[in-house]
Order: structure tokens, then sequence, then C-alpha cells
């Protein structure tokens, strides 16, 4: 049998869907890693701790960690390819979430805090396979390409908050504390998602891009043309920006509130199960709605996707902020909002960054974006626990919702028209 990249060169959609099939299955192993420390991780800081205040403190230091991952995955894959630099991420995830584990049963806080922060890797390698989706793709299909990939992770994202009780159990009867259950699956769904990449992500999507690109040149377009694509802004720095603004701004909103709603309903005396069940259908809200998404970006364009997310923002944080604590569905339905509007952000602004960035730099350049949606989802989780001990959930809630329409005039700014040339 031939290898795959000795027929793909010449047919790069057998390609692309390879590739996308190579890449959902790894999705789907992540997803369940990526969902523990959602799920758990301020539980298991605010055990060991004692603190409130300091529950916020996980959250910003795998965000923290995912910001130095996405650098070095991002460069790492420029210069080697994909395969090689999202394998090594997921690698690094499973390292890390094995150390947390250690770190809870010897109970060790500066361990778990050094621990959360390696696993942190994984994070920012989901995130960073998406931009391998949309390698390939032609302009009209990114949004599609880069949505196909995210929702793949909703399964193991569903499925994993809900195994909280069961993992928590199994780690109890072997000596582990239960709250260290979660990640003790983050440590073996990261690491078949590593082998899986390294085993079969053949051909490199951004190599292959590449090959095609220097071969004809003219076949996926310039980045002036592609940034004209679902009404992006021309100019490869201005769509960056715009981009990047996007997803930052969502990110920070979306981690802030969703890192301290376990803590919110523990505090009114909800266990790990319903927490867990609340988690999971956001989760699920943050991948299940991607191809829908995608089709909406490719059709009506980047920015009304991305001002939608604002609106959808704000609509998550009054309804956290309205909902009794007792009600577990009305909790569920402010984090499901909440888990869309992170969404349309993420898929219309990586469609906005592949539009504007050229494949020669595509990779680093995408790392280097990661890299401040990482920053602003750690100082999101970060000052979560703080705002919270202040002022409660409700101003943590109403806050975030607020902060999120700070979209629309970054949208108005970039959508404004543009004077003629010479004028």
């Amino acid at each position: 049998m031939r290898h795959p990249a000795a027929t793909t060169a010449d047919a790069p959609s057998a390609a692309q869907k390879h590739i996308l099939t190579v890449l959902v299955i790894s999705q789907v192993l992540s997803g369940a890693g990526l969902a523990a420390g959602i799920t758990v991780g301020a539980l298991l800081a605010q055990e060991m701790l004692g603190s409130t205040g300091l529950a916020g403190v996980p959250s910003a230091l795998f965000t923290a960690g995912s910001a130095l991952a996405a650098v070095a995955v991002g460069r790492f894959s420029q210069r080697r390819g994909r395969r090689p630099g999202l394998a090594a991420g997921y690698a690094t995830g499973a390292l890390g979430s094995l150390g947390v584990v250690v770190a809870a049963v010897a109970g060790n806080a500066p361990l778990l805090f050094a621990a959360l922060f390696v696993y942190g890797a994984g994070t920012a390698t989901n995130l960073q396979a998406r931009y391998a989706g949309a390698d390939l793709a032609e302009p009209r299909h990114r949004g599609r390409a880069v949505s196909t990939v995210l929702v793949a992770t909703t399964v193991g994202g569903v499925v994993g908050p809900n195994l909280a009780s069961a993992t928590g159990a199994l780690a109890h009867s072997v000596g582990i504390p239960h709250l260290a259950g979660p990640f003790l699956l983050a440590t073996a769904a990261y690491a078949a998602a590593a082998v899986v990449l390294a085993g079969w992500l053949r051909p490199d999507p951004l190599l292959l891009a590449r090959a095609l690109d220097a071969r004809t040149p003219t076949a996926t377009g310039t980045a002036e043309e592609r940034g004209s694509t679902g009404g992006t802004p021309r100019g490869g720095a201005g769509g960056v920006t715009l981009g990047a603004a996007v997803m930052v701004l969502t990110q920070l909103v979306m981690v802030a509130i969703m890192t301290m709603t376990p803590v919110h309903m523990h505090a009114h005396g909800h266990g790990t199960t319903a927490s867990g069940l609340v988690i999971a259908i956001h989760v699920g809200a943050m991948y299940l709605p991607s191809p829908l998404t995608g089709l909406l970006v490719d059709r009506f364009g980047r920015l009304w996707i991305a001002a939608a997310s604002g609106v959808t923002l704000l609509a998550a944080g009054v309804l956290a902020a309205a909902a009794p604590p007792a009600s577990v569905p009305l909790l569920a339905t402010a984090l499901a909002l909440l888990g869309l509007g992170w969404n349309f952000g993420l898929v219309s602004g990586t469609a906005i960054i592949t539009d504007t960035v050229p494949l020669a730099t595509r990779a680093k350049t995408q790392g280097l974006v990661d890299v401040a949606i990482a920053i602003a989802g750690a100082g999101g989780g970060m000052a979560s626990g703080v705002v919270v001990a202040v002022g409660g959930f409700t101003a943590l809630s109403l806050g975030g919702g607020i902060l999120a329409l700070a979209v629309l005039p970054v949208i108005a700014y970039a959508a404004r028209p543009r004077p003629a040339a010479g004028r």
C-alpha cells in the first residue's frame, strides 16, 4: 500500500478528508482531558488550600501554561509541521495531568500548581488543532473546516465531566483523592491523542499546503485576496488584530464565569454530579454548535458572527446572575449560552486569522495569537475567584456579560468604510 503522502500531494481534497478524520479522533480523546480541569480544578484547589479566593488559581495556571505551550507548539509546527507539534503538545498535557494526580496524593500545593501549569499544554494543543483543519481548506469553506475539528471535542468534553463521580470513585478506591479522579482520565486521554496524531496525521496539513502553494501560488490566493473572504477587512495586520481581539475578549469572559460556576454551585449544596452536568452542557455548547457556526461564518461573514458572540455572552451573564443558586436548569442554560457565545467568537476569529496570514508565517502567528487568548483566560480565571470573594457570583456574571459587549466597537471600527486610494 502506498503511503498517504505519496498519493495525496496530487489530491488535496482527499488529503483534507483524511486529515480531518484523524483530527476528529484526536479531538474526541483530548476533549475528555480538557474537561478535567474545568470540572474539578477549582474544587481541588479549594479543598487543598481551604480558600475560595484562590479557587481561580488552577484555571489561571493551566491557562497561563497554555500560553507558553501555544508559543512552543506554534513555533515547532512552523519548523516541523502540525503532526509533531500537536503530538508533543498532547504528550506534555498528559504529563501535567499525571503530575496533578501525584500532587493531590502527596497533598503538595506547589507541585499541584506546577503540574497544572504543564497540564495547560493540552488546552493549547486542543485549540491549535483547529488551525490544522483549515490549512488545506478552500477560503469559502474555512469556517466549516474549523468547525469540524472543534465539534469533535464535544464528545470527550461532554462525557468527561459526567464521569467526574465515576473517576473520583475509582481514584478513591486506589487511595487517590476523589477530586483527582478526572485527571487520571485526562492523563490517558491526552496520551492517546498524542499517539493518534503521531501515527496517522500524514500527510502533514501545513507542510502539504506549503508544497501546493509553492507549486501553484495562485491556487490559494494571496493574503490580500483571502482577507476579503466573508466580510473580513483587508490587510494582514488589521485582520490579525481583529481576530485576536474577538477571541481574547470571548475567552476572558467565558473562562471567568465558567471557572467559578462549580464553586458557586458547591457553596449552595450541589455535588460534583450536578456541577459536572452543568459543565458538560457548557462544554457541549462550546463545541457542538460548531458546524452551524461554520456555515453561518461562511454564509454571512466573519464580522456578523463575531458581533453575535458579544450579544450572546451578555445574555449568558445576565441569566447566570439572575438564576437562583438552587436552579440547576437555569444555571445550565446560562452556561450553555456562555459556551455558544465563545463558539461564535472562536470560529469567526479563527477564520479571520487564517484568511489574513500567509502560509510562510501562519503557524507562528497563530501560536502568538493563541498566547494572547491564553493570557486572557489566565487573567479571567485568576480574577474570577477574587471578584466572587469580594462581590459575589452575581457581580462576576453581570460584569463579564457587559465586558463582552466590547467586541462590538472593535468590529464596528474594523468594518468602517475605507477611503479610496489616493485620497
